[in-house]
């Protein structure tokens, strides 16, 4: 008599909140750190001692720790706390928008080209390699300055950017998807290329875009301040920190924290949000889960 050999359990990714943070440390920190940049952001109103763009003349590059500015002022005598408050905004919208949008764009775009091939194929990868031989920030700089300055248009020029590694991530995943049993399946159930697309394809390739999203976050914020830094993004009054870095370097020998404070709030997110998308690719990735 045959013995059915054992096949042992497979893990499957822990959903529970707490389990997530104790198992996962760098979901444990990312998550923290973003939650607390977001708390921040939300609460500036509320928070702030200052308008974001009140202006005190007698008390401008007051140093950290001076009363009533607890991490000093700039040139202009604004208070840096409420300005790094209040930059924290686009900061998230710049890492999580553009990303959201190029994901959905490049899941529909990969889904059709990897399924369909032939025609969809070539037209859709070979205008994404197309693409691609270009250095990310400097298509992001050329189609802002296009497009010209502003929150809008920078999130628009980091999307483009972000289509073509999202559809070409995609794409790679729906090729290895469509010869399973379960495609194979539904297509013999006389189910259409689009059925299956959207009930089949697309619902398995949401995990690994998912990951490559979330890793893709943290160089987001690096990008889009480095766009404002050069004055294709937010322009001024308004608060941001790549721009406060910029208009911090005259002053920088005698005032450093002008330009090194919003620089360390640029980097503590980007830490933060990679954490949190390392510890993500690691959730969703079969092989990780270890």
């Amino acid at each position: 008599m045959a013995v059915t050999p054992e096949i042992a359990p497979v893990e499957r990714p822990v959903w529970r909140p707490w389990a997530l943070m104790t198992r996962h440390k760098s979901i444990a920190a990312g998550s923290a750190i973003v939650l607390l940049v977001v708390l921040m952001a939300l609460l500036a109103p509320v928070l702030s001692p200052y308008d974001p763009n009140e202006v005190h003349p007698l008390d401008r590059l007051k140093p950290i720790g001076s009363p009533g500015y607890l991490l000093g002022a700039d040139q202009q005598g604004r208070d840096m706390l409420t300005r790094l408050m209040w930059g924290a905004r686009s900061s998230l919208a710049i890492a999580v928008l553009p990303l959201s949008i190029s994901a959905i764009i490049g899941l529909a775009l990969g889904a059709i080209a990897g399924y369909l091939g032939r025609l969809s194929e070539t037209l859709i990868m070979r205008g994404m390699d197309v693409v691609f031989g270009l250095p990310p920030i400097l298509l992001a700089i050329a189609v802002s300055a296009t497009l010209g300055p502003g929150l809008v248009n920078l999130m628009l020029s980091l999307t483009i950017v972000l289509i073509p590694p999202m559809t070409r991530v995609t794409y790679q995943v729906v090729v290895g998807l469509k010869e399973q049993a379960f495609v194979e399946a539904a297509r013999a159930a006389g189910a259409s290329s689009f059925q299956i697309i959207f009930s089949q394809i697309l619902p398995n390739s949401l995990a690994p875009t998912i990951a490559y999203a979330a890793s893709l976050a943290g160089a987001m914020v690096v990008f889009g301040a480095g766009i404002s830094f050069i004055g294709l993004g937010i322009q001024p009054p308004d608060p941001d920190w790549g721009r406060m870095i910029n208009d911090g370097r005259e002053v920088l020998d005698l005032k450093p924290h002008v330009s090194t404070l919003p620089g360390l709030a640029i980097f503590v997110l980007a830490a933060g949000f990679n954490f949190l998308g390392d510890g993500v690719r690691d959730l969703l990735d079969p092989r990780m889960r270890q």
